[in-house]
């Protein structure tokens, strides 16, 4: 990684994009890319595409979904106290004392989950947060001036956390799930373009919106490409710290390389050129088994209209959905060298039929 993606990987993972709302961040994305892509364009809900060599009739896609979790204002009370829903699989039991960030027409309006003191709690019936009784404190002390602040019912928020390095080994912060993804596409095309590497078909860059909410972007883009072939990157889970079942959850471990999928929405062929440029390559890949969906971006590819022959690279996340997501730098490095060896391999026109 040199200083420039250092540079690009720490503003991208920093600016906010919750789902419905990731128009600044493609921005930032489609900025940084313009150097590495021959032409782009937007859907009207806002994913990102970049595509090299355009115009070929054998069409891959690169894919990874730009979309943050984050909680929408749900109901203000006459004190001035702010509710919320999810946007996204948010963690409510995470939230008492985190800082907020809400984005309105007005600006960024800050405020903290406020939760009361262990002096005052129960110690007979210890109260656990829920989406019932966590609420956030603007420092208004009524609805009316919440309201004038620019906060209202619909508004979206963000945990207010950034990116840092830890041990010199892990990038950590929140929304690596799955903006890192954002970055390993791009900078796949970026190292394809600085290698001089001349692709024989289209290839497009997909950063898709609306992934936390059902895979929304994925399913329209993939209706408007029509791709032969689709390869996602996403997150799953390191389950070698505390508190994770490996027996159902599999045996996952950061540092030890990309994360491989089998299972029904997983091309096999593709899945196994995968595997053997891995191997040609030498890097270190790890295995996965994911029952009838993988729940990533990699269905939508797969189960389009006509279907697309479809794969999931992963990158091994501690604390997923918290403000702490853990990436092993090694694991970046392995996954961007596996999408661009795979690229280089895969020959125009093959065909990934069965029979």
């Amino acid at each position: 990684m040199n200083a420039d993606s250092q540079k690009f990987l720490e503003a991208y993972l920093n600016n906010a994009s919750p789902t419905g709302y990731e128009s600044s961040g493609q921005q930032m994305w489609l900025e940084y890319l313009q150097p590495y892509c021959d032409e782009h364009f937007s859907d009207v809900y806002g994913t990102a595409v970049a595509v090299v060599n355009p115009g070929a009739d054998y069409k891959v896609v690169i894919e990874a979904h730009a979309d943050e979790i984050s909680w929408y204002v749900n109901h203000i009370t006459d004190e001035g106290y702010i509710y919320v829903i999810r946007n996204g699989g948010s963690d409510h039991q995470i939230a008492p004392s985190k800082r907020v960030n809400f984005h309105t027409e007005k600006g960024l309006v800050k405020g903290v989950f406020g939760w009361p003191a262990i002096h005052v709690r129960s110690r007979e019936k210890e109260e656990t947060p829920t989406l019932k009784n966590i609420f956030i404190d603007i420092g208004c002390s009524s609805r009316k001036e919440v309201e004038e602040a620019g906060v209202r019912v619909g508004t979206v928020a963000t945990f207010d956390d950034e990116m840092m390095m830890l041990n010199n080994r892990y990038v950590v912060g929140r929304a690596l799930d799955n903006r890192i993804g954002g970055f390993m596409i791009a900078e796949t095309a970026r190292r394809l373009k600085e290698e001089n590497i001349k692709l024989p078909y289209s290839l497009y860059v997909v950063n898709a919106v609306q992934e936390e909410v059902g895979l929304r972007g994925a399913e329209m883009i993939s209706r408007r490409i029509k791709p032969d072939v689709a390869v996602v990157t996403d997150v799953c889970h390191d389950t070698q710290s505390p508190m994770y079942d490996k027996i159902t959850q599999g045996d996952l471990s950061s540092g030890k390389g990309p994360v491989l999928t089998w299972g029904p929405a997983v091309q096999n062929n593709l899945l196994k050129m995968l595997c053997d440029t891995a191997d040609n390559n030498s890097i270190k890949y790890q295995r996965a088994a994911a029952s009838r969906v993988t729940g990533t971006d990699t269905d939508a590819f797969a189960y389009s209209a006509e279907g697309v022959a479809s794969a999931l690279i992963s990158l091994p996340l501690k604390y997923m959905h918290t403000t702490v997501e853990m990436a092993h730098v090694d694991d970046i490095e392995s996954v961007i060298n596996l999408m661009k060896e795979f690229l280089v391999a895969l020959p125009a026109g093959h065909d990934f039929r069965y029979f």
